[in-house]
Formats: C-alpha cells, sequence, structure tokens
C-alpha cells in the first residue's frame, strides 16, 4: 500500500527567478500543484518541514495531502524535486500533482531484487540490474511502495523479464520482454601476451678513408 504524509503549503503570487530566490532566502520553497484540468498554482513550502517529512518515504510513489492555507487538503504525488546541481540536499523548487482516489494514475515504482543467484552464489557469476524501475497504472490507494523480483534461482547467462513480475491491482505498462536481471559469466583475466624482443643485428660500420689518402691511392694507380 502507498505511504501517506501531510504537507502544509501557502499560495503564492510572485513568480520568476528573483522571487523564487528570495523565498529562499526567507527559508521556503517555490513550488507548483497542478492537475484534474486546474490551473498551476504557484505554492511556497517551508524547507525543514518539506526535509523532515521526506526523511523515511519513498518520494515517488507517497500520496501526500497537501492543505494549501489551511483549506481542506487535497491528495497529491511529487512529480518532480529539483536540486541544487552544487549542493545537491538544497531542494530548489517541488512539483506536486493533485490525483483523485478513484482515478488510476500512470507513475514508476523502483523494483527490489530478493535473494542471491545461484549463478552468483554457487558460480561466481555477476548479477546486472538492468531495469530499476517499473510504469504501472494504478489506484492511488493500491500504490506499492516497490515491487519484489526473487532472484535466487537465477543461473549464469539467464535472465528475468517484465513478464516475470506480479504487480496486484496494477497495470504494468512496460514491454513484457523487457529485461529486468541477468547473471553474466565472471570475467576471466586475460593470458599475459609475451613480449618478444626483436634482435637487431648490426650491419658493419663502413669506414671511409680520409679523401686526402684516397686521391693519393688513385694517382698511384694512375
Amino acid at each position: 500500500m502507498a505511504q501517506q504524509a501531510n504537507l502544509q503549503v501557502a499560495t503564492r503570487t510572485t513568480t520568476g527567478k528573483g522571487a523564487a530566490r528570495s523565498l529562499r532566502r526567507q527559508g521556503k520553497v517555490p513550488g507548483v500543484i497542478y492537475g484534474h484540468g486546474r490551473e498551476a498554482e504557484s505554492v511556497a513550502i517551508d524547507t525543514a518541514a518539506l526535509n523532515k517529512m521526506l526523511i523515511g518515504i519513498s518520494a515517488a510513489t507517497t500520496i501526500l495531502d497537501v492543505a494549501i492555507d489551511g483549506r481542506a487538503p487535497v491528495k497529491a504525488l511529487i512529480r518532480e524535486i529539483q536540486r541544487d546541481s552544487l549542493r545537491p540536499a538544497e531542494i530548489i523548487h517541488l512539483d506536486l500533482y493533485e490525483v483523485r482516489s478513484d482515478e488510476e494514475i500512470t507513475l514508476q515504482v523502483p523494483i527490489r531484487l530478493l535473494g542471491v543467484p545461484d549463478g552468483v552464489r554457487n558460480f561466481g557469476g555477476v548479477l546486472d540490474h538492468v531495469l530499476r524501475e517499473l510504469e504501472i497504472e494504478v489506484l492511488p490507494a493500491d500504490i506499492p511502495d516497490h515491487v519484489d523480483l526473487d532472484v535466487t534461482a537465477l543461473t549464469i547467462g539467464h535472465s528475468l523479464f517484465v513478464r516475470d513480475l506480479t504487480v496486484e491491482k496494477a497495470k504494468v505498462l512496460n514491454d513484457p520482454d523487457t529485461p529486468i536481471c541477468t547473471v553474466v559469466a565472471p570475467r576471466t583475466e586475460e593470458a599475459p601476451v609475451a613480449v618478444v624482443e626483436e634482435v637487431v643485428t648490426a650491419e658493419p660500420e663502413l669506414i671511409r678513408k680520409p679523401k686526402a689518402e684516397t686521391e693519393a691511392e688513385t694517382e698511384e694507380k694512375a
């Protein structure tokens, strides 16, 4: 079942980079909430409260009860958390997407591999986790925190695919033939290449006689 958390936000009328920087100096994160035909609404979130809420939850799959200006909360998902490229711990913008309990939504959930594959445990293979998130269509109340896949029977050279997963109360949107993980054979060390030293046979040095001596011999022969 999906996790749930509460979030208080306040509407804001100022937008743009300058306004966003001003908000962050005040200890707030600029954000936006949209969905279900409503116009995108600019909001501000207390930075400390947001960071505290994010501890211990899966942000992509947690249903939030978002209270805007103290009004009755609406349910929403976090669609995007933008962070500062130089200071990753600092959140600079938050996107919220309102959801309805009776309408299915599309999102991605993490795939968690369980166990140690036979090919790794007994034959020294290496587990390669190719697909780490699964795209599903599901009602908000039925969002799983993650999808588990048992890999203990996997041998070297074999793979598990999307078709091997079972997700209750959800429709899987990925291609069934997409590989999720495989066990590859261990890398063998390459034999060292023998270096053949080239034996160079030195040619005899050509000794030239001095020009004066050569001319003298020529005159004698003449």
